[in-house]
C-alpha cells in the first residue's frame, strides 16, 4: 500500500508501526493528539513547515 499525502494520519500510523519514528523525526511530535488523528499528512507538513512530498516518497520507501 503507497502512502499519499490526503491520507489521515491516524490511518498511517495503522498502516506500518515504522511510519510513526519517521514522522516524529521529521518534527511531528505531537501524534498522540486527537486533532492530529484527523488531519491529513498533508495539513501536517503545512503547519510544520515540512516538504510534504519529500515525507511522502521517505515514507514509501520506508514501508516497501
Amino acid at each position: 500500500m503507497a502512502i499519499d499525502k490526503n491520507m489521515k494520519i491516524g490511518e498511517l500510523l495503522q498502516v506500518n508501526e515504522g511510519i510513526a519514528p519517521v514522522l516524529m523525526g521529521a518534527g511531528m511530535h505531537c501524534l498522540g493528539c486527537p486533532a492530529s488523528q484527523m488531519e491529513t499528512l498533508e495539513q501536517a507538513c503545512a503547519v510544520h513547515g515540512i516538504d510534504c512530498d519529500a515525507l511522502v516518497s521517505k515514507i514509501n520507501e520506508i514501508i516497501k
